[in-house]
């Protein structure tokens, strides 16, 4: 052994540990990569319930693994969705725990008029596959409402075209809900307009509005996103109040114009659908009233006419009641004779029947009542008397019918025969159960008489071949390794695995015996 030895090769290089090889290159790359903006095509998107947001960035070679904050997220102007084309702002980081770097985004924004309009074609076919655009789900306008609630900015030009356009038409009732009308803000503040005002009680305190109008001035495709939002379209599609979108100039189309039960082409336009004029209502009210009035002035004329030309052809009431007249004064001529004659018939009825009623006829009446009612009383005793006993022969031998004695004899006799036919059911079960044994024991007979393990047992064997029954000689040749089922067990032949044992009998088996 050498005095001094050699050290090995590498040996004076510094060790570092995993932790501190993570942390340098995280600092390196943060270092050098703490702003980029990178333009790509957004891949897959993932939204867990934290409110983060991991996607990835990509072009035809490479993919970027990237996260958004819930900060972030919450403010970006277009929601993240696969196949976008976007511009990303942010810097690159580390990721140590699984050994991969990724972009942590601070700012994105689509990538030009041509990928809003790609996502804005997108979201449109996905609407209109879900039926939010059928033309059957939209309801008709009031036609005179009572409020009107306006969702837009309470500071721009367009509330106060559409309160002086209502104002000229016809004065009513103006709920505004004060939203901003482009930004990142533009569409949640939209969405819950509308949402609040259809959660407003008709009739409360602060009412619910009749129709909604949701207005906006003109303005780039960018300034008007807000409205092509999923979330507001949505909305606008879930209101039970009518609704009226007015967003942009008339050559100016966003999905709330889709979704929408009407469309106008500019606020101002809105306002006219909303309400009619009042001068046009009160000179057609006016002239109703003045065709009313003569229609009714011409009815009354010629019903007057029919009713004179009836009356023309009516008798006159003289000749109407002239015969009438004639007979009450025949009938009163001849009513004092007719009363007299009624009064002497009735009295003769009278003397008649007066002559029959003398005092010695009823007292002898009276006495051959009395002789038949005391007869009847000393008959009435021994009647009583013998119905009495004969009532009591006549129970005293129902009674003697329903002794205990008998009716213990009776529940002795039906006992003896339950318990006989207990004896018989007991009997019959125990033969039908002996002759299904004996079924059941010649069926298994049969069995291991048809069973192919017999077979095996006068010298015949089964051929297999990867779990498979080898019938011709050239499978066996093909096959790498067989296996030979004897009786008593299983060999394999060309490969290096122990006999099998016995298997159990399963019934016959398909395959060859020889």
């Amino acid at each position: 052994m050498d005095l001094f030895e050699d050290e090995a090769p590498g040996r004076n290089a510094p060790e570092f540990t995993v932790s501190e090889v993570s942390g340098a290159v995280k600092r390196m790359i943060e270092g050098e990569f703490s702003h980029i903006r990178i333009r790509a095509e957004i891949g897959r998107v993932s939204f867990p319930r934290s409110g983060h947001v991991y996607l990835d960035l990509k072009d035809d070679k490479s993919v970027l693994a990237s996260v958004i904050w819930k900060g972030v997220a919450s403010r970006l102007p277009t929601r993240p969705e696969e196949g976008l084309e976007v511009i990303a702002t942010g810097r690159l980081t580390t990721f140590p725990g699984q050994s991969k770097y990724q972009m942590v985004i601070e700012d994105m924004r689509p990538a030009g008029v041509g990928a809003l309009m790609a996502m804005l074609e997108a979201r449109k076919k996905k609407l209109e596959g879900e039926g939010l655009f059928d033309p059957a789900r939209k309801r008709p306008l009031p036609y005179l409402p009572e409020i009107i609630g306006v969702v837009t900015s309470p500071s721009g030009a367009v509330i106060r075209d559409i309160l002086h356009r209502l104002r000229d038409r016809f004065p009513r009732k103006v709920l505004i809900w004060p939203v901003a009308v482009q930004g990142e803000k533009c569409a949640p503040e939209v969405a819950r307009a509308i949402e609040g005002f259809n959660r407003l009680t008709p009739g409360g305190a602060l009412p619910r509005p009749d129709v909604l109008i949701v207005a906006r001035g003109g303005g780039s495709l960018e300034d008007l996103w807000g409205f092509n939002e999923e979330i507001v379209a949505r909305a606008a599609a879930a209101s039970d109040i009518p609704l009226i979108s007015a967003v942009g100039h008339e050559t100016d189309t966003t999905l709330i114009d889709f979704v929408s039960d009407r469309r106008a082409p500019t606020p101002t336009a809105a306002a006219e659908i909303a309400v009619p004029v009042r001068t046009d209502l009160m000179f057609a009210l006016d002239d109703f009233a003045a065709r009313l009035g003569r229609g009714l002035t011409r009815g009354l004329d010629l019903r007057g006419e029919r009713l004179r030309d009836l009356s023309r052809a009516l008798p006159r009431p003289e000749r109407l009641v002239e015969p009438a007249r004639q007979r009450l004064d025949y009938a009163s001529e001849r009513l004092p004779a007719a009363l007299r004659r009624s009064v002497d018939a009735r009295r003769l009825r009278l003397s008649e029947a007066g002559g029959s009623l003398r005092p010695a006829t009823l007292r002898r009446a009276i006495q051959t009542e009395a002789d038949r009612t005391t007869k009847l009383a000393a008959r009435l005793t021994p009647a009583q008397t013998r119905l009495i006993a004969n009532r009591k022969d006549a129970f005293l031998a129902r009674a003697a019918r329903l002794r205990p004695e008998a009716l213990s004899a009776e529940i002795t006799r039906q006992t003896a025969d339950l318990d006989r036919l207990t004896q018989r059911l007991a009997d019959s079960h125990k033969r039908l159960s002996d002759k299904r044994a004996e079924r059941l024991d010649a069926a298994g007979r049969l069995l291991e008489t048809l069973s192919y393990r017999k077979t095996l047992e006068r010298g015949y064997a089964v051929v297999r071949a990867d779990s498979h029954v080898v019938t011709t000689k050239e499978a066996a040749q093909n096959a790498g390794a067989i296996e030979i089922e004897f009786a008593d067990g299983r060999m394999k032949i060309g490969g290096s695995a122990k006999p099998a044992k016995k298997p159990k009998d399963s019934g016959p088996a398909q395959g060859s015996l020889f």
